[in-house]
């Protein structure tokens, strides 16, 4: 149910108001008032929880304070037993390990802390991170032979491998043995590997799907440390603490955009609660380096700040950096590391803008979006590096499935992103006949073809969006979480809802909504953000839009639907309430 349908006429380059589709569930209003008073919470926070499908206290309790205790049985992971069995056998038989991963956040967190777990443990083990630009995501065959010619017996793929079937039956025949450590979704029939340990298998009656590739590696450490503590390997030592691994469980887990609920709720909260805490010395050096100081590091800081620094580095240069500055103990090595990943961050960024303009420039002035379901394009001056984080921003821009491929000597890679209501994964899986090979998930995937077949493969993906998607549906929708008065934004309200932090994707930033407000004393502050006072009869509080100072002029004087996010804006060792804006609306 829509709150507001008025639009405004307001100009060629600006949307009318609202500029999204605003989207309320009717909630039951016992449910939220059992859930307020029996958790001792604001009442807004009652009706927040019961919009995100909480029925009673008991669930809500366990989102709201999450336990470690409350994690699954790894062991319900189809083939965990065989795969952990297969790590305890080379163990003891002083077999050559090592590690392959891939070089984004997930896969470089999953590396670090299985790599460090079996050096701990004493095992012969090392790692392997391929180039992106040279050899791409996944095994090769190169890499196998290399890996296999260094002497090892067993390779772990971790946040890859899935997809890899000729890859692993060519390590199969030269003697080197597999285990697979992945997460993403099952296309067709499993690589032969000793133990394929993926959630999304068909078979596999673990109760939580959506685990990130780190996720599904923490779960095998818990099984191994179990099985081995069961045959006496510490004796009377104490044995690790797999806690201490959560903090980069978090990073990766919010870094590859997964589900923050279930077993990613707890590693999350856990996770962020350590990194604050400083002991990794890796990350404080990151954080001095990013500008955060001692200050709290939240969801948003890991997005904006840390996490694309630890990716630059496989995005434009060697994930081995960001590798080593999460394993390091030494502060000065951290802190020339982090100073580097810095660096690459900064090169990133400007590949970034310069192909984000490139391509903002030709849908503007080429594509007509009202015909079209998806957007696929494809350039040889592209950097393969930054192709994901431009597709991300364009989806965000244009509500659509982006695909982009970089093309050379004939072989175009891609990067896609999407929009909730599509799958891209299996978009892509539709249309498998025109692919060289494809792998991801629902909301991000990765694709090879030849250069001769992308324009028919562009046709054929647009194709399958618009048979799912109606292109009415191509409008940004904002979920409205609860409806509020002016007069009940306060302190008790936003400790409250920082509660549901950490904050990102099926667990996002509550949205609140108040109606017949009016707005005072617009204007443009800092880097095109609005500044408004929104007054009620009852109160007032000041208001930030950021990134919308073009609606100054255009702000009507009839009374406005707001709906915002509330906040404590800290200045100068103060705090006050700030409203977020999300949207505005004529009131109706």
């Amino acid at each position: 149910m829509a709150f507001s349908k008025a639009n405004q006429v307001i100009g060629d380059n600006i949307k009318p108001l609202p500029t999204t589709r605003w989207e309320h569930t009717d909630v039951d209003d016992k449910i939220s008032v059992v859930l307020s008073a029996e958790l001792g919470l604001h009442p807004v926070v009652g009706r927040v929880l019961a919009c995100r499908s909480f029925q009673d206290p008991e669930s809500a309790s366990k989102h709201l304070f999450p336990r470690l205790i409350d994690l699954h049985n790894p062991f319900l992971m189809k083939d965990m037993k065989v795969g952990v069995d297969h790590v305890i056998s080379s163990l003891h038989s002083k077999k050559k390990i090592v590690i392959f991963g891939d070089y984004d956040a997930d896969g470089i967190t999953s590396l670090v802390i299985l790599y460090k777990f079996l050096r701990d443990l004493g095992a012969l083990v090392s790692y392997y991170v391929p180039d992106r630009i040279k050899e791409g995501y996944g095994l090769t065959k190169g890499a196998v032979e290399k890996i296999r010619a260094d002497g090892a017996g067993l390779l772990i793929t971790v946040d890859c491998g899935i997809a890899n079937h000729e890859e692993i039956s060519f390590a199969s025949s030269i003697g080197l043995e597999t285990v697979v450590l992945d997460h993403h979704e099952v296309a067709g029939f499993l690589p032969k590997a000793v133990a394929v340990i993926n959630t999304n298998r068909g078979d596999c009656p673990f109760p939580f799907k959506q685990l990130a590739g780190v996720g599904i590696v923490f779960n095998f450490l818990i099984a191994l440390r179990a099985r081995l503590k069961d045959t006496g390997f510490w004796k009377n030592k104490t044995y690790p603490n797999l806690k201490e691994y959560l903090d980069l469980v978090a990073i990766g887990t919010v870094g590859d955009i997964c589900p923050l609920v279930d077993e990613n709720r707890i590693f999350s909260k856990v996770g962020v609660e350590l990194i604050n805490s400083g002991k990794r010395v890796g990350l404080k050096a990151l954080r001095e380096i990013c500008g955060l100081g001692e200050s709290p590091v939240d969801s948003t800081a890991l997005s904006f700040s840390i996490i694309p620094r630890l990716n630059a580095a496989g995005r434009v240069a060697s994930a081995g950096y960001a590798v080593r500055l999460l394993l390091t103990e030494d502060r000065d090595e951290a802190l020339a590391l982090a100073k580097k990943l810095d660096e690459f961050n900064k090169l990133r960024q400007e590949l970034e803008q310069s192909t984000l303009r490139e391509i903002v420039e030709y849908v503007d002035c080429v594509l007509d979006l009202k015909k079209i379901g998806a957007i696929v394009l494809s350039s040889n001056t592209w950097h393969p590096g930054v192709l994901g984080i431009v597709a991300s921003k364009l989806t965000d821009l244009y509500y659509r499935p982006v695909i982009l491929i970089s093309v050379k000597d004939g072989i175009g890679k891609g990067s896609g992103r999407s929009i909730p209501t599509f799958n891209i994964h299996q978009g892509l899986t539709s249309c498998s006949p025109l692919l060289l090979s494809h792998g991801g998930h629902r909301f991000a995937a990765g694709v090879s073809l030849r250069e001769k077949d992308i324009a028919r493969f562009a046709e054929m993906f647009d194709r399958t969006v618009l048979a799912e998607i109606d292109p009415s549906a191509f409008v940004p929708q904002l979920k409205i979480d609860s409806w509020c008065e002016l007069r009940d934004i306060t302190f008790k309200l936003i400790a409250d809802l920082e509660l549901l932090a950490p904050f990102g994707h099926s667990n996002p930033e509550p949205v609140l909504c108040t109606k017949n407000v009016s707005v005072s004393s617009p204007s443009v502050v800092g880097n095109n953000h609005l500044r408004m006072l929104i007054k009620s009869e009852a109160a007032s509080r000041n208001s930030i839009w950021f990134r919308k100072g073009q609606y100054l002029n255009f702000l009507p004087a009839s009374r406005l639907d707001i709906a915002f996010t509330p906040q404590l804006n800290r200045w100068n060792g103060t705090e006050s309430i700030r409203l977020k804006v999300k949207d505005l609306a004529l009131s109706v």
